[in-house]
C-alpha cells in the first residue's frame, strides 16, 4: 500500500524540537510520526551528531551524521568522539556565525540545517517519501539573538529547505500557525490572542476569526515577539546553580595579583551550541592554565571536565528535569551528575521565578506591544480578546501561565497542543485559498 502524496506540508523547525504535519481538505492535518524506542513520537529533537570513524585496512574514513533521538543515542554511546549540536536554530539570524568546523570540514548554518532536515526526512519514512512542491515553514516573529538579521535567517532557511527538494518555500509566523490549529475548535466568531513559547523565542499574534458561508474567515490584527524563552530560563538555572561550582566568581593568581576568572567562559552556557565551540576555541587553553593558578582549582577542574567530556547533554537533561519538576511542585531537587562532576541542590519555585524575572518582564513587554498594535490598528482593547491560546513547551511554566491568568482571567485561557499545534496549523494554512496572505517568501524581506 502506498502513502498518498500530501496536498500541503507544514514544518515547525524548533529550537528544542521539530514537528512535521501533512494536510488535505478531507482529513485535515495529521502529524508525521517517527518510530523511536518504545513506540512512536511526533516530536523530533532538533539535534545533530557528527562522528568520524577512521579507515580500516584499505577502506576510506567514514563520516556519520545523525539527527533527532538518533543523534542523542550516538552521543551517549560515544561522547568523546562525537560532536553533538543542539539548539542551533538560535544562531540562524546571526551574521556573526559564519561557520563551524567539524572533523576538519566546514559547516555553515545552511549545511547544518540541511543535514538535519535530510535525516528528519529519512527517519519519517513513507510519510515524507514524496514531497509536494510547496512547504509552509514556521518562523518566529523575532529571531533569537542580540541583533537578529531575519533576512539572513530566511535566506539560510531557503537554501536548506530547497536541498530537501522543495521548490516553493513559504514562511508563516509560528503563532499564526498555532492560531489556525486552535481555530478548528471555535464554535462562534472570536478574536484570539495566541502566545507561542518555544526554546528561543516568545511570539504573540492576534487574529479575528469569523464563520461565513464560505468557511472560516481570518483577519490578522497584530503580532510581536522577543528572542527570549525556554533556553534563557535554562541559562538562569545554570548561572545560579552550576556555574558557581565551575569557577564563576572565583579568583586566580597572576604576577603577584589576585584576579577574577573571566565571565565570558560561563556566558557560553547561555546557548547549548556554544559549549562545543568553547572547547575548540583558544579560550580552552587559558581555562586549562587556570587549573594551576586558581584559588579554587577543584572548580576549574569541574569546568574542564564538563567541556572535555561533553557533559553538555547531561547538563541539559538535568536542567530540563528541574523545570518540569518545578512546574508540578513548589520545591524540587536539582541533580547534575556526570563523570566526576556532582552538583545537587534543592530549589524552590520562588527562587526559579526570581532568577527568570528579567525574562518574564521582556515577555510581558512583547505582549504589551501586540496589544498596543491591535489597539492602534483596529481599536481593539484587551477586553475585546475573546480567547487566549497558550502553546509551546515553555507555556507550561507556572510563572508564564500566571502572567496570562492575571491579565485575562482564567475563563478566557485555553491550552493544549503544546508541541504539535504550530506544525498542524502551518499545514492547514497551506490549504487556504489566500495562502499568500498568511505566508511570505524569503525574497519578501
Amino acid at each position: 500500500m502506498t502513502t498518498p502524496q500530501p496536498l500541503t506540508i507544514g514544518i515547525d523547525f524548533g529550537t528544542t524540537n521539530s514537528v512535521v504535519a501533512v494536510a488535505d481538505p478531507t482529513n485535515g492535518a495529521i502529524l508525521v510520526q517517527f518510530v523511536v524506542e518504545g513506540g512512536e513520537s511526533s516530536t523530533f529533537r532538533s539535534a545533530l551528531s557528527f562522528q568520524f570513524h577512521a579507515a580500516e585496512g584499505d577502506g576510506r574514513p567514514e563520516r556519520v551524521v545523525e539527527a533527532g533521538p538518533w543523534a542523542i543515542e550516538a552521543y551517549v554511546e560515544d561522547p568523546h568522539d562525537t560532536r553533538f549540536i543542539q539548539s542551533f536554530k538560535t544562531f540562524a539570524a546571526s551574521a556573526a556565525f559564519t561557520e563551524t568546523r567539524i572533523h576538519d570540514r566546514r559547516y555553515t548554518f545552511e549545511d547544518l540545517l540541511a543535514a538535519f532536515l535530510l535525516k528528519l526526512r529519512h527517519h519519517a519514512g513513507a510519510a515524507m517519501a514524496d514531497l509536494p512542491p510547496r512547504v509552509i515553514v514556521g518562523r518566529p516573529v523575532t529571531f533569537a539573538g542580540a541583533r537578529p538579521d531575519e533576512a539572513l535567517a530566511l535566506e539560510r532557511y531557503e537554501t536548506a529547505f530547497r536541498r530537501l527538494g522543495f521548490e516553493d518555500v513559504r514562511y508563516a509566523y509560528e503563532p499564526v500557525g498555532a492560531a489556525f490549529y486552535f481555530a478548528r475548535t471555535l464554535k462562534q466568531d472570536a478574536t484570539v490572542l495566541v502566545a507561542d513559547f518555544g526554546g528561543g523565542t516568545s511570539d504573540f499574534s492576534i487574529i479575528r476569526f469569523e464563520r461565513t458561508p464560505d468557511g472560516l474567515k481570518s483577519t490578522p490584527l497584530a503580532r510581536s515577539g522577543v528572542g527570549v524563552a525556554g533556553d534563557a530560563f535554562d541559562y538562569r538555572i545554570i548561572d545560579n546553580l552550576v556555574s558557581p561550582e565551575l569557577g564563576k566568581g572565583s579568583f586566580y593568581a597572576s604576577v603577584g595579583k589576585t584576579l577574577p576568572v573571566p565571565q565570558r567562559y560561563y556566558s557560553a552556557f547561555a546557548r547549548w551550541d556554544q559549549l562545543a565551540l568553547l572547547r575548540a576555541s583558544r579560550d580552552m587553553r587559558d581555562i586549562r592554565s587556570l587549573a594551576t593558578t586558581s584559588l579554587e582549582p577543584e572548580k576549574i577542574d569541574r569546568l574542564i571536565e564538563v567541556l572535555d567530556d561533553n557533559h553538555g547533554h547531561a547538563l541539559y537533561r538535568a536542567v530540563s528535569t528541574l523545570k518540569q519538576d518545578l512546574s508540578a511542585a513548589e520545591t524540587a531537587d536539582f541533580s547534575f551528575v556526570a563523570g566526576d562532576v556532582r552538583i545537587e541542590k534543592p530549589v524552590t519555585r520562588a527562587q526559579f521565578e526570581a532568577w527568570i524575572a528579567p525574562e518574564l518582564t521582556a515577555i510581558e513587554t512583547a505582549l504589551d506591544e501586540a496589544l498596543d498594535e491591535a489597539m492602534r490598528v483596529s481599536g481593539l482593547a484587551p477586553e475585546g480578546i475573546d480567547r487566549v491560546f497558550l502553546t509551546g513547551g515553555t507555556s507550561l511554566t507556572p510563572a508564564v501561565r500566571t502572567m496570562f491568568h492575571r491579565r485575562f482571567g482564567t475563563e478566557r485561557i485555553e491550552t493544549g497542543g503544546e508541541f504539535e499545534s504550530i506544525a498542524a496549523g502551518l499545514a492547514l494554512i497551506g490549504l487556504q485559498p489566500d495562502v499568500e496572505r498568511w505566508t511570505q517568501g524569503a525574497s519578501a524581506q
